[in-house]
């Protein structure tokens, strides 16, 4: 666990996430079953409850980054818990009263609202953990290692999370499940409180690099924090500096690009598979469930395995070989008639998967300096998730219309609209994989672009 304060600060997350997995599941089984039960618009209105999540992480999570390269950091994770907790708690105080005693317009309301803040609250923890971990692990073997297990531990909790949600919801009541994911709060904010988290060194302002320069030191050299060491500009002023020590560094665009395709090939097999099992598989929507599991399994295997393959090969070669495995899995997944395969395949295809996906973040870690680790996260994370969205939408639209009569048979192999888009996102994957071979050199260096100088411009009211 490389270290007992890590220890400690996996641990409350790890309690946190397992609390919002329970959470999430329960509120949309609480909206589908019990809110919206034999209601035309009951899908409309569990899409609510994703939309409102979806939106905080558009729409918040780039701007949030700013603060948070202004604050500090553990302050910044501690507030948001104690936020976080108390809008579950009083969300669960309101659980108490009978259904009836609402209409379910103010239900949906108070539920939307509150996933939306509490996601929200979510875009300053992230790139504030993210920052913290920076400090507190160094190598990029150690920090594959922190990347494996967080990923692991995300993978675990979204598999104990939802078995545990429909038992708590149907045989002890809302109330029960909301109270849990308030305590997961509390634990985290206590687990982070016990962590001496080492303070940021204000080194010297380096010189300004030339136009284009980049630099090339394994890890990039620090720059004063906004507040720290120069003067505070303003918010837009900061924003816009971030997006462009993003958009000068070639690696981190290389590296956004990579995860943004990576993207487009989950959103096509998040939006499809359920058909894809059920009708090219010829499994039933039982079934289905096993898929979720043997992704997370595969996950998790992944997951722990990523810290060794980057200290045996490095983390670029497992990134753009990882593409280049998971893009020909997930081709191969496209190609299979029955479920056994079909599962066998889905486990595989999640340790490649989760290896690369662990793998970019000592990248993404070496690539950016201190100054802007913050917006960087918070603008890196959004756009894949776009991505993800738009992947999801133009899937369905092309499996529900766009390709209505689509049916193709090349070289003895039948293609339909449904495995031809999730083949042809494995496709999109491999070029992803070469892709990365070439904007991924094999050097120790991750080039960051030094951290110019913002003016200094008068912040407003």
């Amino acid at each position: 666990m490389i270290s007992p304060e890590y220890t400690r600060l996996w641990f409350g997350q790890a309690v946190s996430t397992v609390g919002d997995a329970v959470f999430s599941t329960t509120l949309v089984l609480w909206v589908a079953t019990v809110l919206a039960k034999g209601q035309p618009w009951a899908p409309q209105a569990v899409s609510g409850v994703l939309l409102a999540g979806g939106a905080a992480m558009l729409f918040v999570g780039p701007i949030a980054g700013v603060f948070v390269d202004r604050w500090d950091k553990r302050a910044t994770m501690l507030g948001t818990e104690v936020l976080r907790g108390t809008i579950v708690a009083m969300l669960t105080a309101v659980s108490l009263l009978p259904v009836h005693a609402m209409p379910v317009a103010v239900w949906l309301t108070l539920i939307y609202v509150s996933v939306l803040v509490l996601n929200s609250t979510g875009q300053f923890f992230t790139p504030a953990r993210f920052s913290v971990i920076a400090e507190m692990v160094s190598g990029e073997a150690d920090r594959a290692r922190a990347a494996g297990i967080a990923q692991a531990t995300a993978q675990t909790a979204w598999i104990i999370g939802p078995p545990l949600a429909a038992p708590l919801l149907f045989t002890v009541g809302l109330e029960w499940a909301l109270l849990l994911n308030a305590i997961s709060y509390l634990v985290s904010y206590v687990a982070i409180r016990s962590v001496d988290i080492p303070a940021a060194p204000v080194p010297e302002p380096a010189a300004a690099a030339a136009p284009g320069e980049e630099s090339g030191a394994t890890e990039p050299a620090a720059s004063p924090a906004a507040g720290e060491g120069r003067k505070r500009t303003g918010l837009l002023t900061e924003f816009r500096a971030g997006l462009h020590f993003f958009a000068r560094s070639r690696f981190l665009v290389a590296l956004l690009v990579l995860a943004a395709i990576g993207q487009l090939g989950m959103g096509a097999l998040s939006t499809l598979n359920v058909f894809f099992v059920t009708g090219n598989l010829h499994g039933s929507a039982e079934q289905f469930g096993y898929f979720g599991m043997a992704m997370g399994f595969g996950g998790i295997a992944g997951a722990l395995c990523a810290g060794r393959a980057v200290k045996l090969i490095g983390a670029r070669r497992t990134t753009w070989i990882g593409l280049l495995i998971t893009g020909t899995l997930l081709f191969v997944y496209s190609r299979q008639d029955n479920v056994v395969a079909g599962l066998v395949l889905m486990l595989t295809f999640a340790i490649p998967l989760t290896t690369l996906n662990t793998a970019m973040s000592p990248l993404l870690f070496a690539a950016t300096t201190r100054e802007f680790r913050g917006r960087v996260v918070a603008v890196f994370y959004p756009l894949t998730r776009l991505s993800s969205l738009l992947a999801a939408a133009l899937s369905g639209w092309l499996a529900g219309g766009g390709l209505p009569h689509f049916g193709r048979t090349v070289a003895g192999m039948h293609f339909t609209p449904v495995d031809t888009i999730i083949a042809g996102a494995g496709v999109l994957v491999v070029a992803a994989g070469l892709y990365a071979r070439i904007a991924l050199p094999d050097t120790e260096a991750a080039p960051a672009p030094a951290a110019e100088p913002v003016p200094a411009v008068k912040a407003g009211p």
